[in-house]
């Protein structure tokens, strides 16, 4: 009970070192770890933008905080690390969320070419990119992510904590199992 327990609340808790949209001081601060490779996590992604935008025009701007940390699952996904790497690079020049979108639109193609060229449509300084990736200068961030991770329960993605605690899906249905009305129901719920 008590690991189980444990393995309900985020083990980090959310910095202003996380990528975030919205405030730390938030009612409700959401974190998602995810892999740029996982279908499920774009598509939870996707449907976060859409409860995003309706939670903040019912309650306002300040009503809710994402946070994205990764958690590439090298495992089955070959080019979801240097996809976060990509991410990363992105973000030391502050374009994290725009690469982040085109990442989960472009899953298929997150060969180190895409990446580049990616990158490229954004004007990022191109030598510094390629210098940050090809160094791996940004490994021990994602390994961060995935080690907080870790120490929180995950094992697959996507996985969510609102308010430090992990979001259970419940009765797992085989597909579509994340449902836009229960997640609003839970982040609603956790925030009173």
């Amino acid at each position: 009970m008590n690991n189980d327990r444990k393995h309900r609340l985020l083990f980090v808790p959310p910095s202003t070192q996380d990528h975030k949209q919205g405030m730390l001081s938030a009612s409700v601060v959401l974190v998602m770890y995810g892999d740029y490779q996982c279908q499920e996590s774009a598509d939870v992604y996707r449907l976060l933008k859409v409860i995003g935008r309706q939670l903040s025009i019912s309650f306002g701007e300040d009503y809710l905080c994402f946070i994205f940390r990764h958690f590439p699952q090298i495992q089955i996904h070959s080019q979801s690390l240097r996809a976060a790497e990509a991410a990363e690079a992105a973000a030391v020049q502050g374009q994290f969320w725009q690469i982040h979108d085109i990442l989960f639109i472009h899953q298929q193609q997150l060969a180190d070419g895409y990446l580049v060229e990616y990158a490229n449509d954004l004007k990022l300084d191109i030598s510094q990119f390629l210098q940050d990736m090809s160094k791996h200068l940004h490994l021990e961030r994602i390994n961060q992510d995935i080690e907080s991770g870790i120490h929180s329960g995950v094992t697959a993605t996507p996985a969510l904590f609102i308010n430090g605690i992990r979001y259970s899906l419940g009765v797992a249905q085989p597909r579509h199992r994340w449902n836009m009305e229960q997640l609003i129901a839970a982040i609603v719920n956790t925030a009173n």
